[in-house]
């Protein structure tokens, strides 16, 4: 094979490879299930955002077609032949005015439509609910202050899901104890960075019931694919159901159960970290978690009602099982609410995942479960550490934690 045709056939396995890449990225993109696809809004804010879309992408289309088209075309017309290099001159001034001001008038039309849109989301004025979101490796939580217009009469913190009343304007006030996250729930808003030391204003509606889920949009670390979060939205009667069902006294378990040697075992394991509102210790004292001493962000999830949930570990694992969270996923608006307020019963419990992460939460997510991985010591974890559980603590542990609903 001679010199050119070696380069021909170079050129033809080059030209193939990026044909097939570009396809696999179109194909890619063409999801039957995509509970992320932010081209199908559900709340006023993602529709915004969906009817500047269909405005500009179209416009890009048509540009970059243009663009492609001539470019090629120059390519082949004045490749290399061996001919003799061109009369160069200082171009036409009505071709350059013209490919000035044509590009300044279409970014001006996108520019004022864009600029109307972002000050459109960024309205805050007539949200009706308050709700802090704060972000650290690898988790959202959800901090609801005192609300008596919406039932709330004392503080509920969780974390994964975010419970709110559909066709209300909800006000996140968004932040983060370690480094920049960014919240991301394509089908009801766009993102916005939560950054510490600051707070950041997004506002949420949902038009009907559902699960709307998202992702966390800013590289934050080892498991920043695994920081997930979902949106409940529920109708405001179901709401108040979940507020007063939040609030409610925690009742600990019958004396000589499994559940109340479970409870043991989350006092000696699991208490230092995570807060469970209500519990008290042999002596009758209320129990505060101290995750501040143990964790790097200064804070583990809440579990007070843990199996009012449906997920676990930022949302990575489900909490039940597929049959029981098919039906949620899939119930209708109407009947969504009374699918999620059931909880998680023991039917319905993910035994497998959730007994692989009380044995070994290091080897579930990735994460820095171990101190002095990131500078020096300071005796504190990025992550859940693991703890040495035995099968039988584990046993016990479920269910004490089949209680917390």
């Amino acid at each position: 094979m001679d010199t050119v045709s070696r380069v021909k056939s170079s050129r033809r396995r080059i030209l193939g490879t990026l044909v097939g890449i570009a396809a696999s990225a179109t194909l890619a993109g063409c999801a039957q299930n995509a509970p992320q696809d932010t081209w199908e809004p559900k709340g006023p804010n993602a529709e915004m955002i969906h009817d500047l879309d269909n405005l500009v992408f179209p416009i890009a289309y048509v540009v970059g077609i243009i663009v492609l088209g001539l470019a090629l075309y120059i390519f082949w017309k004045f490749k290399d032949r061996g001919q003799e290099i061109p009369v160069q001159g200082h171009g036409k001034p009505y071709m350059e005015i013209t490919l000035t001001v044509v590009p300044a008038l279409i970014l001006s039309v996108v520019g004022v439509f864009t600029f109307r849109t972002i000050f459109d989301l960024a309205e805050t004025q007539d949200t009706e609910i308050v709700i802090n979101v704060t972000g650290q490796q690898w988790w959202w939580e959800y901090d609801y202050p005192v609300q008596p217009e919406h039932g709330i009469n004392q503080p509920i913190v969780t974390s994964g899901q975010l419970v709110f009343p559909a066709g209300t304007k909800v006000l996140l006030r968004e932040t983060s104890r370690d480094v920049i996250h960014s919240y991301w729930i394509p089908a009801l808003n766009g993102k916005k960075d939560a950054v510490p030391g600051r707070v950041h204003l997004l506002r949420l509606e949902a038009n009907e019931p559902g699960l709307y889920a998202g992702q966390c949009a800013e590289f934050c670390g080892l498991s920043h694919a695994n920081m997930r979060m979902e949106a409940i939205a529920l109708s405001k009667e179901d709401f108040a159901k979940w507020v007063a069902n939040q609030q409610k006294a925690y009742v600990p378990p019958a004396a000589g159960t499994v559940e109340a040697e479970g409870e043991a075992v989350y006092i000696a394991q699991c208490a230092r970290c995570h807060q469970v509102n209500g519990l008290k210790d042999a002596q009758g004292k209320p129990i505060i978690s101290a995750p501040d001493e143990y964790v790097y962000s200064g804070a583990a999830p809440n579990l007070t009602a843990l199996m009012t949930r449906n997920t676990f570990a930022g949302a990575m694992f489900d909490l039940v099982n597929e049959k029981c969270r098919a039906d949620v996923w899939g119930a209708p608006s109407e009947k969504f609410g009374e699918a999620y307020l059931k909880g998680v019963t023991e039917d319905c419990l993910n035994q497998k995942d959730l007994r692989a992460w009380l044995r070994n939460a290091p080897e579930m997510k990735p994460m820095y479960a171990e101190p002095n991985l990131l500078g020096p010591s300071d005796g504190k974890y990025r992550g859940m550490p693991y703890l040495a559980l035995t099968e039988d603590d584990i046993d016990k542990l479920v269910a004490y934690l089949l209680t917390l609903k």
